[in-house]
């Protein structure tokens, strides 16, 4: 079994990355601007194709002229996950309903980006781990641990007896996201596009955070939510003066 991965930086963090296996690297034949491409690909088979063939790889997916085949990405197993031994630095991102692709890979880039140690969701309603979730994560997806919970509330409860604080993004919330202390093993809990993070789930935050608004839009995007929070976090754990 294998899976494609579309587009230029995604197919080209793939192959830096090591993660997982790739199979074959499909070039639009004549395409300028693949040098980098060719050059990461090392032993892995390159073909110069026509559109044609990529269009269908792609599936009418927009591929920029770039499909990598490659083994699927390994997704653990939270129950499994959980009772690993987890750094005292640690930052966890917990998807409670995130149902677009779109924010799921978007979500998982920022997550990468800012050194979290991994993004947990949920085994149903929840966006899979596909090829439009992984062109958008732009390579994010190839350098953290993805983790697929059966019972998210489990896993949460598992968190906890780590250690973890978990803290719940929530607009409405009376806490700002500048005054909490991110310091420490933390799990953000991220909720849906439309309904937020569920009761259940909220009961088992220790804490609600929002991000103050001054503008006349009352509420952000949740990828953008994540973004800011882990920036935050990132910002307090980093010694002052240092530039990384």
């Amino acid at each position: 079994m294998v899976e494609r991965v579309l587009g230029r930086i995604p197919a080209l963090e793939c192959l830096r990355a090591k993660k997982r296996a790739a199979r074959t690297l499909y070039l639009l034949r004549g395409a300028k601007g693949l040098d980098a491409l060719r050059a990461a690909a090392g032993n892995v088979p390159v073909r110069e194709c026509d559109r044609e063939l990529l269009d269908g790889l792609a599936a009418g997916t927009a591929h920029q002229g770039v499909v990598l085949e490659a083994d699927p990405l390994p997704i653990a197993n939270a129950d499994r996950w959980t009772r690993e031994s987890f750094p005292h630095e640690c930052v966890v991102v917990v998807l409670d309903g995130i149902e677009d692709p779109h924010n799921f890979g978007a979500i998982a880039r920022s997550a990468a980006a800012c050194g979290s140690y991994g993004i947990v969701f949920g085994k149903d309603r929840a966006a899979p781990v596909s090829p439009a979730t992984v062109k958008s994560a732009a390579g994010g997806m190839e350098y953290i641990e993805l983790v697929r919970a059966t019972n998210l509330a489990r896993t949460l409860r598992a968190l906890k007896n780590q250690g973890f604080w978990l803290a719940g993004l929530d607009a409405a919330a009376d806490q700002v996201l500048w005054d909490a202390d991110l310091t420490g093993r933390v799990a953000f809990v991220v909720g849906s596009e439309g309904a937020g993070i569920r009761p259940g789930i909220q009961k088992l935050c220790d804490f609600h955070l929002r991000i103050p608004l001054t503008g006349p839009i009352t509420s952000l995007n949740a990828s953008v939510s994540a973004a800011i929070a882990l920036v935050e976090c990132m910002r307090q754990r980093q010694p002052r003066g240092v530039d990384r």
